[in-house]
């Protein structure tokens, strides 16, 4: 089943506190291909992850406007608009989200221009689903250290 990247999750306090310490990784998908979508999904959700899908760029940006997502893992080439564009705009919000991208070829002379914009990971297709799940376990795991990072060094303030 196919979640709706729209969907949000209304929560009350009472269910807030009750929230395990470690809840699901929330990942947005952006695949406009179903015979992409369907398995990364399905390998993505058997791992304990929670994952939303967005058919393009476009749907992609709308639904991190209304939902947070720990990842997001997405093909450079779109329809309506590009992970590169994609990612100007999350970096133009001061969005800090980690991507990786997974494409066919990589847009070399964007990252080149703006270092910025460069994914967390890239996978080069084409690739094993052992892989997307390797790199998403050390993306997530990066992200988790460089917030504690972070925490640690806000604490001796």
């Amino acid at each position: 089943m196919i979640e709706n990247p729209f969907q949000t999750e209304s929560a009350s306090a009472d269910s807030l506190s009750q929230r395990q310490p470690n809840p699901r990784p929330r990942i947005l998908l952006v695949a406009a291909d179903p015979l992409i979508s369907k398995p990364h999904m399905a390998a993505l959700t058997e791992c304990g992850y929670h994952v939303d899908v967005a058919e393009d760029g476009t749907a992609a940006w709308a639904a991190l406007q209304l939902n947070s997502y720990d990842l997001m893992i997405t093909d450079n080439g779109m329809p309506k608009m590009s992970a590169v564009d994609l990612l100007k705009k999350l970096h133009a919000a001061h969005m800090a989200l980690p991507v990786i991208m997974a494409t066919g070829s990589l847009p070399q002379a964007e990252f080149t221009r703006s270092p910025a914009l460069h994914p967390a990971a890239t996978l080069l297709k084409p690739y094993t689903l052992a892989e997307l799940l390797r790199t998403v376990k050390e993306v997530l795991q990066a992200a988790a250290n460089a917030c504690e990072t972070i925490a640690l060094d806000a604490t001796s303030l």
